[in-house]
Parts: C-alpha cells; structure tokens; sequence
C-alpha cells in the first residue's frame, strides 16, 4: 500500500459548493478511483489560505496515473474548474507531496 498527497486550490468564496459537490460525488467516477486502486482517499481545506490537501492510498499494482486519461475524470475535472485553479491544459493544479513522518 503507496500513501499518496497532494495540495490544490481553491477559489475564494467556492468552500461550500466544494464540499457539495464532493458530497454529491458521482457514483461511476467512485467506481473508477476504486477500480485504478484508490482507497481512504481524504480532501481537507485550509480556510485560512484555500488550500485543498488531499490524501489517499493506493493498492500495489495501482493504476491511478491512468486515471487522468479516463472520460470521467476529464469529465469531473472539466464540472470543477470553475471553483478551483486549473493548468492552461485543463487539469487541476495539483502539487504531490513529499511524506516526511508516518505512524501508525
């Protein structure tokens, strides 16, 4: 198991259609994350400078870095970019972080 984050951006004054469109997260793109071996999969917001931090897990054998080439996720990305900050080429901005500490 591969534990995965990263850090995005949020626009200002999109914190609760955000978090409503996650809660309304579609079934088929859920099927998809699960079936490229994403599991616990967490978003959390920094309110104080918009700062989406998201982790999650990854199975071995993951296919996730296959997930950007999917009809849904473009799909999902292309419904979320009027609310975050987006790369000239359509997808989010989204920086991978380094892990430093884990325990259990």
């Amino acid at each position: 198991m591969i534990r995965s984050a990263f850090k995005m951006k949020l626009k200002a004054g999109f914190e609760e259609e955000y978090k409503k469109r996650h809660d309304e997260i579609w079934p088929e793109l859920s099927a998809e994350l699960t079936a490229a071996g994403v599991s616990d999969y967490s978003i959390f917001l920094d309110e104080e400078t918009l700062t989406l931090f998201a982790v999650q897990k990854l199975s071995d054998g993951h296919t996730a870095d296959q997930l950007p080439e999917t009809d849904i996720v473009k799909k999902w990305w292309a419904y979320m970019s009027d609310i975050m900050e987006y790369n000239a080429d359509g997808t989010p901005v989204a920086i991978a972080l380094k892990e430093v500490f884990h325990a259990d």
